[in-house]
């Protein structure tokens, strides 16, 4: 799901250049641009910070070591701000080679500031509305983060202007449309799923 991701950008973005005439290359698969994707969960500390986690060291490997220019993940809830990532998230990406994730969780604004909050972000933990054109993706883990993803960009960009592409992290399984459960609640099994 996390290679797609940067597969489809590229393809989608080379298309793009190719069809405007703004390519430096004629094959709309070899040309590049650089990613950034944002990842949301509801508190920050399990599904969007094991993505994170997973995307990251994904980004240090070729051939994507050029292709991403921004990771970041952060929470709809102010449940953990700036809390580490669960044990049983740092133990799940530890088992699948993930080395040296740090993260301290942070918080969607409010939607109250969203409409107002024009400035540069005065309050780093949380999603600020900058990041809807910051980010190309933003990636919920399940319909209600998507949902709360979407009411605070509609909010901030009503006209549907920014440049964040957000949508359900499950629509890159390759198949059916999936929702990232929370594993929060659950045993060990439940991380090794999300």
């Amino acid at each position: 799901m996390h290679t797609s991701v940067i597969r489809n950008h590229r393809v989608a973005t080379g298309r793009r250049k190719w069809a405007s005439g703004t390519a430096e290359s004629t094959h709309p698969e070899t040309m590049t641009e650089k990613v950034s994707v944002l990842f949301v969960c509801l508190g920050n500390i399990c599904r969007s910070t094991m993505s994170e986690g997973v995307f990251q060291s994904l980004a240090q490997t070729e051939p994507y070591t050029d292709l991403i220019d921004r990771i970041d993940s952060c929470g709809t809830g102010a449940y953990h701000v700036g809390d580490s990532p669960d044990r049983r998230t740092m133990a799940t990406l530890k088992a699948k080679g993930v080395k040296g994730y740090k993260h301290a969780a942070r918080q969607v604004l409010p939607p109250s500031l969203y409409a107002r909050n024009t400035g540069p972000p005065t309050n780093p933990p949380q999603l600020h509305p900058s990041d809807f054109q910051t980010f190309d993706y933003i990636f919920a883990m399940d319909r209600s983060n998507l949902n709360d993803t979407l009411r605070k960009q509609k909010l901030k960009y009503p006209n549907g202007d920014s440049k964040a592409k957000v949508m359900l992290f499950g629509e890159y399984s390759g198949g059916k449309v999936e929702e990232i459960e929370d594993p929060y609640y659950g045993g060990e099994e439940g991380f090794e799923r999300a």
